[in-house]
């Protein structure tokens, strides 16, 4: 009977041994004269241990001081025991998570016993803590720059707007970055990241103590400046942040430059809570970006006044297209060489029943931000192609096409309508797109231009020259005209001016068998400069402004008259 006894015990510690061994956990146990009782290979292996020195029997300092001499344990040795013998005569049982030397997080139970002793067990939670720490920071970071997002932003500036004075004041600036559309939509979204991120580093390395940089989203950043005494303070770091985002940045084959409008609330003048001070920001940035944008404006009570006036404009606006309030002007486009009308460029007008006239530059804005330029655009293309067809067939139609409603997927079906219900010959209608047209997606546009082309219709790439990759797509597609934007014109007669650009324009479109069309021409000596380089069109305030439909067709009347006169 013994012998069974003796080997069903034997069995039965093989057994707890192998259990012990293969846990996952450190395990040790201490009697009450602080000595090891039990210790398993994980607790070994977890700090790199001798069990020549751990073992049965060592004092609790031994184990301590081992760990310490093989570089696995911080701190003091002894105030550490002090502890442990402190909470295990206490029958306090403790929980910490420490950091060991080689950067792990490990969980330390020490569980004391009735009779004395304790068991302490050790856990690896490095996985579990960076984890955690990684759903801490997806919640409070931006993924793409790695900026503290709006959730973070609003934590911070919360604790700041607590604890600000009329002494000791809070400056938010709210940053939307000018153009960074074109940006996205000429190069492509892998680019566009590329400038955040660029734009992100440069803004953390120019910020000093008590200020903090947040990406809001999409294209807008804010900061968080605390302890500003006045506005000189807030003007020196505008300054500090435009140095830092004019700088060019290196976003794969590009070298881009960008700027930013920026719009400023201080608190506690003008608003104590987060939605207040941020939404006064808001509304400071947008009139930064009215006023022609890369400048920045400090907020005051009357924007609010000018932001309810833009929602109503946008309602106004909205009952204008519906009810055919906007009209159609015409501005006619010059041949250089016969100088006979050759086209007309259609563009919106809106006569506001108490407003008067209401400039394109505060409308057209309203209709993109608002998605109101797609059927603004569907009515002029319409109107228009309805009053060409009425004029002489030598005279051609040109309509401005907006990126949204070139994606609509449709375009090409409403321009078939648009010729189809006013009887307009497709080769006299001319579309002209910028290139924020060929959007990321740039097949796909290149696609639609195509089946532009197929009904017929001609095809004018815009704003030639202030974009980023208009000579790309001048290979990609044949163009039958390019335009060359009113800011080469504007100093084309003089000394350093841009005379050599739009030389270099006309040659590179003549041998593409392209049109060139100057825009903006005022001047006698900029039309005689034009010739000179061989531009064969050009529209501006020199020979006309946009006009009515009744006034140019007296005029393309008149201009018939002459030519059979001529002709005579």
């Amino acid at each position: 009977m013994l012998i069974i006894i003796t080997r069903y015990l034997k069995e039965q510690h093989r057994r707890l041994d192998v259990a012990v061994n293969n846990m996952p956990q450190a395990l040790l146990l201490f009697d009450g004269s602080e000595r090891l009782v039990v210790c398993n290979k994980r607790y070994l292996q977890m700090f790199g241990l001798s069990s020549d020195v751990v073992k049965t029997g060592c004092k609790l300092r031994d184990v301590i001081q081992h760990r310490k001499d093989v570089g696995t344990f911080f701190g003091n040795v002894d105030e550490y025991c002090d502890r442990i013998r402190e909470a295990s005569k206490t029958q306090q049982r403790t929980q910490n998570i420490v950091s060991s030397p080689d950067g792990r997080w490990l969980q330390v139970v020490n569980q004391p016993l009735a009779k004395g002793g304790w068991v302490s067990t050790i856990e690896d939670v490095t996985e579990q803590r960076l984890a955690e720490e990684r759903t801490v920071r997806l919640a409070l970071y931006d993924t793409l720059t790695e900026l503290p997002n709006r959730a973070s932003f609003l934590g911070h500036l919360g604790h700041h707007l607590a604890q600000c004075s009329d002494q000791s004041k809070v400056a938010v600036l709210f940053l939307d970055t000018d153009e960074f559309k074109t940006v996205n939509d000429s190069l492509g979204h892998q680019v566009g990241d590329e400038l955040l991120k660029s734009m992100a580093l440069n803004l953390q390395e120019c910020l000093g103590k008590g200020e903090f940089v947040a990406r809001l989203g999409g294209d807008e950043f804010a900061v968080v400046a605390a302890g500003i005494s006045g506005r000189e303070e807030v003007t020196a770091l505008v300054d500090r942040i435009y140095h830092a985002i004019r700088r060019p940045h290196e976003c794969g084959n590009h070298r881009l430059t960008i700027d930013s409008s920026i719009g400023i609330a201080i608190a506690p003048m003008d608003g104590t809570s987060c939605d207040e001070i941020l939404q006064n920001a808001d509304l400071a940035m947008y009139e930064a970006k009215t006023s022609g944008r890369r400048t920045y404006r400090f907020f005051e009570p009357g924007m609010e006044k000018k932001a309810k006036k833009r929602r109503v404009l946008e309602t106004e606006l909205r009952a204008a297209i519906v009810d055919g309030a906007i009209e159609v002007y015409y501005q006619p486009i010059i041949d250089l060489r016969r100088n006979l009308i050759v086209g007309c460029e259609a563009l919106a007008r809106w006569k506001h029943p108490e407003r008067g006239f209401i400039s394109p530059a505060e409308f057209i804005p309203i209709a993109e931000q608002s998605g109101l330029i797609d059927q603004l655009g569907e009515y002029v293309l319409r109107e228009a192609c309805g009053e060409a067809a009425t004029w002489s067939a030598n005279v051609k139609l040109a309509v401005n096409v907006s990126p949204v409603q070139f994606k609509s997927g449709t375009f090409a079906l409403k321009v078939m309508s648009a010729l189809a219900n006013s009887g307009l010959a497709p080769t006299r209608l001319e579309l002209e797109i910028t290139e924020a047209v060929l959007i990321g997606d740039d097949h796909a546009a290149l696609q639609i231009l195509h089946q532009i082309r197929e009904l017929g219709v001609r095809v004018a790439l815009d704003d030639f020259g202030t974009g980023y990759s208009s000579l790309s797509y001048l290979r990609r597609f044949p163009f039958d005209k390019i335009k060359i934007d009113r800011s080469f014109i504007n100093d084309l007669t003089e000394q350093d001016g841009s005379s050599g650009i739009v030389k270099a324009v006309v040659a590179m479109a003549a041998a593409q068998k392209m049109v060139t069309t100057a825009e903006g021409v005022e001047t006698e000596e900029q039309r005689d400069m034009l010739r000179q380089l061989q531009c064969e069109e050009m529209q501006g305030f020199l020979f006309s402004p946009a006009r009515p439909a009744p006034e140019i067709r007296c005029l393309l009347e008149l201009e018939t008259r002459k030519q059979v006169a001529h002709s005579r």
